[in-house]
Parts: C-alpha cells; structure tokens; sequence
C-alpha cells in the first residue's frame, strides 16, 4: 500500500506595524518568503480576525509587534492571552528607513524579520496584574506633581509682578505660607490689578491644595500596591513606595522575562558599555536605558550612603583607591541593580507559579 505523503505545514511569523486605530500585519515563513498582508481594527474583532487569517496561513511561531507599550499593548495582550508567543521589536531606525523607505506593510514585515534573525528577541511587558494598576497610579501620581509644581511657580513668579502692597505682604513666605495666604482672600469685583492678582492667586493656591490632597490618595494606594505585591522590595534598604513602583513599572509585570542582573542592569542604564577602540580599552558611561529606573536606584544609593555605614565604608575605601565620589557611586548603583534583580526575579518566578 502506498502511503500518502502531506505537504508540511509552513511554520510562519507574523509582524505587525501598530497605530492608533489600525495595525498592519505581514506573514513571512522561516525562510523568509513574504506569505500574505492584512490591516485589522484596533478592536476584539480585528485582533481575533487577524488570529484567524495567521492561523489560516500555517503554524504560528510568533508575532513580532512594534509599541507593546503604547499602540501594540492590547493586541499583545489580546496575543499572550491566546497562548501565542510574542516579541517585542523596536522600530526601525532612521538608516534603515533611508535605505528602504518608509511604509506600514515594509515595517511589518521588517519586524517579522527582525524575529526570524534574532535581531527581536526579547518578551514584552505582560501589561496585566497589579504592576499594571501601580504604572497607572503612578503615571497620575506625576502628572500631579508636575502640575503642583506649575502651580506654585505661577504663584511665585505673580507675586514677582504684583503691585507693592500685595509683594510687601507675600515676598518672604514660603510654598506653604503663601497658599494659606492667598487661599483665604477675598478679591472683590476685578477692577483693578490688586484685585485681579488677588483673583490669580487664590485660584493657584486651590488648585495647589486640590492637587496635594490628590497627590496624597494616590500615595496612600500606591504603597498599598507596592506591599502586596512586592513586600521584599519594600523591606530593602533605601526604597519606598515611590522608589518600589518605578523599579516595578520597569520590569513589568512578569520579571522573570529578564534573563539576567545584566540584562537589568543594561535597562536601568546602569551598566558600562565598552568603548574600546585599537590599543585604547576601557569603558563609557551608559545613557540609555529607562532614566526613571536610573534615577530611582541613584536615590537608593544616596538614601545608602546617608544611612547603611556598609554603603559609607566601601565609599571610603574606593575613594582611597583613587576613585572619584561619583565613581564610586556609579559602581554602587550597579550593585543595587544586583539586589533588587534578585528580588524582582524571585517575585517574577512566584508569580509565574501561581499563574501556572
């Protein structure tokens, strides 16, 4: 009896460009031969729609998708909620773009290629869990302070330009003084410019007390968040509700996807990278990375060496090495990276154990 021999089925990667309202999608198979192009809706019918059509084309290996911060978030979700490995691909750069042009099927399909050379490899943040709530909190936290800021530096800069009588009165105050002040006036009709200030700064000096009242909720719910779900991050030394969410909000809510403290490190931009060149070797500062991740572990290793004496000891030896004070603490901040990687990854394994 002679057997029937089926053709194998063409294991294929998905790329897809993200906007706001339509994404683009380009299938390629591992050998890098372009399959199909289709656009989807950024809505549940479209991200199901576009599962069908790839399902349709062969076995899915992965989907490459571009912005799963931003545009990509839901279909990345939608993706990892389907079973379907995702990774994250950056977009292209300005060379590549000289070279190739610019359209959204030639990004989709470069981001298919960038999974099939490895270039892509990396997971995306899973977007879900409480991580998800504390990035939300956190981002209006800041929003808040930077309009209190505004807020008072309007304050200060009207009291620079107000007539005598009134710049006499609140010249030497300070912020909490001066919102007291203005909080209680009463400005009158607006018929002059007494008046008119008065009227200013009373609206300022409310808005000021509105937002910290704000500022202090989301404070209070953030620190609940951050101990529930990360309590050994809360216990380390030099870090606090603020400091915890920002390290959380980097490494997402499925830590475990950071291979390694280096890998950590790298996304803080905390580590060296080499700059070596002919007989010259050695190492340059790292001015990538997240920057909010950066300045929360600096605070951390200030906290330190105000605090911890083991943080202050190895200041004073390394400084007796001949290092500079900011050297030193550019070698302490890699080691913080080191700690609190250990506990992010311990939390990302029990996670992963208890979603099993």
């Amino acid at each position: 009896m002679t057997s029937i021999s089926h053709p194998s089925v063409p294991k294929i990667i998905i790329g897809v460009d993200t906007h706001k309202d339509e994404h683009v999608a380009v299938a390629v198979d591992k050998l890098g031969v372009r399959i199909g192009q289709r656009n989807l809706p950024t809505t549940y019918s479209g991200y199901t729609g576009l599962e069908h059509w790839a399902r349709s084309l062969g076995e899915i290996d992965a989907f490459g998708v571009e912005g799963t911060g931003s545009y990509g978030a839901g279909l990345a979700r939608f993706l990892r909620g389907q079973k379907h490995r995702v990774i994250e691909v950056n977009r292209p750069d300005r060379s590549t773009r000289r070279r190739l042009g610019k359209s959204d099927p030639t990004d989709a399909e470069m981001a298919a290629r960038a999974v099939i050379a490895g270039v892509a490899r990396d997971r995306p943040k899973s977007g879900v869990d409480k991580v998800e709530m504390i990035r939300m909190l956190k981002s209006t936290k800041d929003s808040a302070m930077k309009g209190r800021t505004q807020a008072i530096n309007q304050m200060k800069a009207l009291v620079v330009t107000a007539p005598v009588e009134l710049r006499a009165k609140l010249r030497d105050m300070n912020t909490s003084q001066l919102v007291a002040r203005c909080v209680r006036w009463r400005h009158g009709y607006l018929e002059t410019t007494t008046a008119a200030a008065k009227y200013a700064l009373g609206s300022l000096s409310r808005r000021h007390i509105q937002l910290t009242r704000e500022i202090e909720a989301l404070n209070a719910e953030l620190a609940r968040l951050t101990v529930a779900f990360a309590p050994a991050l809360m216990e380390f030394s030099g870090i606090g509700p603020d400091t915890a969410a920002t390290l959380l909000i980097t490494a997402g809510s499925n830590p475990e996807r950071l291979k390694s403290e280096a890998a950590f490190a790298a996304l803080c931009g905390v580590s060296p990278v080499p700059a070596s060149s002919g007989k010259t070797n050695r190492h340059r500062l790292n001015r990538g990375g997240d920057r909010q991740a950066n300045a929360a572990i600096h605070r951390v290793v200030i906290v330190r060496l105000r605090y911890d004496n083991r943080s202050r000891v190895y200041l004073q030896r390394r400084m007796e090495e001949g290092k500079t004070k900011t050297e030193v603490i550019r070698c302490l901040k890699r080691y913080v990276a080191r700690e609190v990687f250990s506990i992010l990854h311990d939390i990302g394994k029990r996670h992963a154990f208890q979603n099993a």
